[in-house]
């Protein structure tokens, strides 16, 4: 059972930059195609950024590109959500997921990911 622990949230004021991190726990992320969720209080668990395994592609929701950016660490088994230029609307718990079927292109649907970990606050105020 694969594992995701995130970490690198909370309180950041407006225009400012937090990194998240995901580690896992199996040997590579090869096998896997990452994603970064989030989710507002009222609001539905949104795809916001994801990294295809096949060819290293990455996919961003319109809400989010330009100002954020996923990465991976293969030495270190983590994937990375750099976020800049945060706006108070970024507010919400992150989450990052794992597919299985790494032979695909990434996508943004939450139905599609396997693993979980336990989300992380991030939130942006002044």
């Amino acid at each position: 059972q694969l594992q995701l622990v995130e970490s690198g949230g909370g309180l950041v004021q407006p225009g400012g930059s937090l990194r998240l991190s995901c580690a896992a726990s199996a040997p590579t992320l090869d096998d896997y195609a990452i994603g970064w969720f989030r989710e507002a209080p009222g609001k539905e668990r949104e795809g916001i950024a994801c990294f295809s395994t096949m060819d290293g592609s990455t996919y961003y929701a319109d809400s989010v590109k330009g100002r954020f950016s996923i990465s991976r660490n293969n030495t270190k088994n983590t994937v990375y959500l750099q976020m800049d230029s945060l706006k108070p609307e970024d507010t919400a718990v992150y989450y990052c997921a794992a597919d299985d079927d790494w032979f695909r292109l990434c996508v943004l649907a939450r139905d599609v990911y396997d693993y979980w970990g336990q989300g992380i606050q991030v939130t942006v105020s002044s």
